[in-house]
């Protein structure tokens, strides 16, 4: 779709410096609004408080704040959440005592999570989970640096959490702890990764009751015409569009940028950058929390790839760059890979790495059935592993800037990608280049796909991508084999869904004419 959010000229290498946080030294008591401060002060990875002692580690210090927040608050209860393997948020309330004891000790949530489908169906055909087991309760481990308050929720106090086996090691059908095994990883090396997500999504002026009423048939979109970065249509709107803006800020979910995009209700928001697995977060959290808030104007919004034939699709944009704690390793400082647009010999890996291998990963990021329907020449979503500099017509688009912005925007996902699986199968891929070597050698492609010409296509089914995932040893190693199998055998279901329905356009087609 359109042209995309901009992302931050400011420092994209490094997460924020320690600093003390702002309610250590006071009582949560004496001010309900220090509950929220507390929460920001956590996920946004602040430093330790006054509190905290120098013998324990930044995990118990985390646990720490976090109970203490929670037993401050003037609420009993505290909501905790985790992702299915589609990225939709799956989660309960618990009682604070319950939370108290499942913050050390973790608690039992059913592993039909990881065995049925987003509308509760459930496979026949996965060995991790299934009728075969029973759907017992697997682990989950909530991450105390997850905290935060929900502002439309009477400030509840918020937390995610992440699936782990009986022995206490990650579960492999965990979409969390897939990211995880990948940063591992990248730790390994000496880099971190950051990222920062955009995504494009109509709106449309309809409520669950409304469109269960409508048989899914024609929604009414949230304003009509073709109206890209317009303040008008966003005017028209406008306690929506601040509601977005300013109480998913105050949910630890900073939009750096919001505009109208090219079609009828599109929006288009870019999340403030972070380190992966925060960005990955945020970016989880923000298309929920953009449901709830639009569930309060009477607006769903739709994050489906593409919804329409007649308009563009929606795109799930992924900027990254690698850091080492001190600077922006995809920046060339010492200027020894002039000619190159800026570009560092370790990014220019890390691109050889997705160019070589995303492909192999495309369901990760290429999750549905309508993934595809997305990917129409001639549109703005690419559909051939090619680079460009600075050129939106490309799936990798390299941003050349200082040393604190050159970076890549991966524009292939679309917006209904499940955030940890997105951003794991992508950096992986640019990992993958960096372990290997790889050299750069495809030139890059200029205007509107110059250069392409003899550049295989991407597959146009699920089924077809999923096979090469399910194939892939570069997959096995990175993802592990429970996971990909796992994982496949959800995509193969998806498929056997559609195969099994019948669609309007069938009918359109062949109900009298045949």
């Amino acid at each position: 779709m359109g042209a995309g959010g901009d992302f931050p000229r400011t420092d994209a290498t490094r997460p924020p410096s320690p600093a003390c946080h702002p309610w250590a030294e006071r009582d949560l008591d004496s001010d309900p609004a220090l509950l929220q401060t507390a929460a920001l002060g956590m996920h946004r990875g602040t430093g330790g408080d006054a509190m905290a002692t120098r013998s324990r580690t930044p995990s118990q210090d985390a646990r720490a704040r976090a109970a203490l927040a929670v037993e401050k608050s003037m609420l009993a209860k505290v909501k905790v959440a985790v992702s299915d393997i589609d990225g939709v948020l799956r989660g309960k309330y618990l009682h604070r005592d319950k939370f108290l004891s499942a913050l050390d000790g973790g608690f039992g949530f059913c592993d039909v999570v990881f065995g049925w489908d987003m509308m509760d169906a459930c496979y026949d055909n996965t060995r991790l989970t299934g009728w075969q087991h029973g759907f017992p309760d697997a682990m989950v481990r909530l991450d105390p640096a997850t905290m935060r308050t929900v502002p439309w929720d009477g400030n509840i106090p918020f937390f995610l959490g992440e699936f782990v086996t009986a022995d206490g090691s990650p579960h492999p059908a965990c979409p969390r702890q897939t990211l995880r095994r990948v940063l591992r990883r990248a730790e390994k090396l000496g880099v971190q990764p950051m990222c920062g997500l955009e995504f494009e999504w109509f709106n449309f002026r309809e409520t669950p009751a409304s469109w269960a009423a409508k048989k899914g048939v024609d929604p009414t979109p949230l304003t009509p015409g073709m109206f890209g970065y317009s303040l008008l249509r966003a005017n028209e709107n406008r306690d929506y569009f601040n509601a977005l803006l300013d109480q998913l800020l105050a949910f630890g979910v900073p939009i750096e940028g919001l505009h109208t995009e090219t079609g009828p209700g599109v929006y288009e928001a870019a999340i403030q950058f972070s380190a992966a697995l925060e960005a990955a977060d945020r970016a989880l959290l923000f298309k929920a929390g953009a449901k709830e808030i639009g569930a309060r104007f009477g607006i769903i919004p739709s994050f489906m790839a593409k919804w329409s034939q007649s308009y563009p699709g929606c795109s799930g944009h992924l900027h990254q760059s690698l850091s080492d704690g001190r600077k922006n390793l995809f920046f060339d400082h010492d200027g020894k890979n002039r000619g190159r647009h800026g570009m560092s010999k370790l990014f220019e890996s890390y691109l050889a790495g997705q160019i070589a291998v995303a492909m192999e990963f495309a369901p990760m990021f290429w999750p549905t059935i309508n993934s595809y329907k997305r990917l129409v020449d001639g549109f703005w979503a690419p559909v051939k592993p090619t680079w460009g500099v600075d050129n939106r017509t490309a799936s990798f688009r390299v941003i050349p800037g200082g040393p604190k912005s050159t970076r890549l925007e991966t524009r292939c996902p679309g917006a209904d990608i499940n955030p940890y699986l997105a951003t794991a199968a992508l950096v992986a891929a640019g990992l993958h280049g960096i372990e290997k070597n790889l050299k750069l050698t495809a030139p890059p492609i200029t205007g509107t796909n110059v250069g392409a010409e003899k550049i295989p296509r991407a597959p146009r089914s699920l089924a077809a991508t999923t096979d090469i995932f399910r194939r892939s040893k570069v997959a096995r190693d990175w993802f592990g084999d429970d996971f990909v199998e796992h994982f496949a055998a959800t995509r193969d279901w998806e498929w056997r869904q559609w195969q099994d329905g019948v669609t309007d356009w069938e009918l359109k087609r062949y109900f009298e004419i045949v």
